[in-house]
């Protein structure tokens, strides 16, 4: 059993006093009574150890949970898997000019590029049921091949739809070319606990992050980076020094922490959610995405002829909250913490939409995004002079800052890329969107 040592550490000192240090609510009065981890969060001292350097029971820690997945060395993030992409990325950016991009790759990667110089080689793989998925690793052995100046792969694994990517090829394509993997696992830190474990990132990938808060018992912004190449780990901890915060939230911490011994302490919860999320599967009256991770459920709303976005207001209004919903497929985002109780709760929800013969039809088939035309490199695009003008009359020029949908944070369209009609769709009946400026996007000048 492995024990919590971040958060013994924090509950052992709830009642010391905190006058004379930060944070400045002093862990009192009013704040003490509407923020209960009020007493956890404490900063720096003798006995609570240094994410920065640490040498204590947040190093010990660390080394429990790269144990627990298999890495050669593990780090705690406060600031989310985007710290963490950021990181991965900038511990390769000298080993090549450019890196291969899958276009439904997070807003992190991209940013990552732009801060770093280096070119997104963007490619993608072939539409299944309207879900994008990852490229193949033909693609990948082409790109390699005829391209020296290519440092590696990042890919998302598994995506926003479970999708998870053909890890063990990609890594033996990019080892025969001295290249690296990198894998974006933020939606994956289950499946370090999964019995085959074959989807994991962590059995092919030589740099990965995950997002502990998504799918595992952990607070909002908690995440773990975990490194198994050796060459790259001093670049990798230079690239926290720089993103990290120097001032980490220690109840997100300790959280991380738990989060991973939790599920390694008690393996039966992780088998006894996937029982009941296959039970919901077999009763379900709706049709199903054919993912590959049991966490991600996608309820095809299309053979209804309702739009998801319909569906998931009726059920905000029975007080279920879906994770996101693109007008076909409406996303129930899982973890192991989910119950039975809960799960039959969204089938008796899920039934009484089928049955409810006032649904009016409102589906419309989302837009297809075929390969775009890129005119002009990404890096090219974001040094000319740029316009902004109104996304309506936006198709057919350059665009000069990517545009997107969030969640899943992903873009519609890439800088150096010719806008099209169909994305100029996708992003006018987007409800969250990033890259527009009061209905406007930025073009390269003419």
């Amino acid at each position: 059993m492995y024990n919590y040592l971040i958060y013994n550490a924090l509950k052992e000192h709830t009642k010391a006093d905190k006058s004379f240090h930060m944070p400045g609510h002093k862990a009192r009065g009013d704040f003490k009574t509407k923020f209960a981890v009020a007493p956890l969060d404490v900063t720096e001292l003798s006995y609570t150890d240094n994410l920065l350097c640490p040498s204590g029971i947040i190093g010990e820690a660390e080394r429990d949970i790269a144990e627990i997945v298999g890495a050669k060395k593990g780090y705690i993030l406060t600031d989310g898997s985007s710290c963490g992409v950021l990181s991965m990325i900038y511990a390769v950016r000298k080993l090549g000019t450019k890196i291969i991009v899958p276009r439904n790759s997070h807003q992190s990667v991209w940013n990552a590029c732009k801060l770093f110089g280096l070119e997104p080689v963007v490619v993608q793989g072939d539409y299944k049921d309207g879900v994008l998925l990852p490229p193949p690793p033909e693609l990948i052995e082409k790109l390699l091949d005829n391209d020296r100046t290519i440092s590696g792969l990042i890919i998302t694994s598994p995506d926003y739809y479970g999708n998870v990517a053909p890890l063990e090829e990609y890594s033996a394509v990019l080892k025969r070319h001295k290249r690296y993997l990198l894998a974006d696992g933020a939606h994956g830190a289950h499946l370090a606990f999964e019995q085959s474990g074959r989807e994991y990132a962590g059995l092919y990938a030589d740099l990965w992050v995950e997002s502990a808060h998504k799918t595992l018992p952990s607070l909002t912004q908690g995440a773990a980076v975990f490194a198994n190449e050796k060459s790259l780990i001093r670049e990798l901890e230079e690239g926290l020094s720089i993103f990290r915060t120097t001032s980490p939230s220690f109840p997100v911490m300790a959280s991380v922490e738990y989060g991973y011994k939790y599920l390694k302490n008690n393996p039966k919860i992780i088998e006894e959610a996937k029982s009941a999320v296959q039970a919901f599967k077999e009763k379900c009256p709706l049709k199903i995405y054919p993912s590959d991770d049991w966490a991600k459920l996608a309820v095809d709303c299309e053979p209804l002829g309702v739009s998801s976005n319909d569906v998931a207001k009726i059920l905000e209004k029975k007080g279920i909250y879906a994770e996101l919903s693109d007008g076909k497929y409406i996303l129930f985002y899982l973890s192991p913490m989910n119950t039975a109780a809960e799960l039959n709760k969204l089938l008796s929800a899920l039934t009484a939409v089928k049955s409810n013969k006032k649904l009016k039809k409102s589906f419309v088939k989302n837009q297809v995004l075929p390969a775009a035309e890129r005119t002009y490199s990404f890096q090219y695009a974001l040094k000319q002079n740029h316009a902004l003008v109104p996304l309506s009359s936006a198709a057919g020029r350059m665009c000069a800052q990517n545009a997107g949908v969030a969640p899943p944070c992903t873009p519609v369209i890439v800088a150096g890329e010719i806008i099209s009609d169909a994305a100029v769709k996708i992003l006018t009946n987007a409800d969250n969107v990033f890259g527009l400026e009061n209905g406007k996007i930025r073009v390269v000048a003419k």
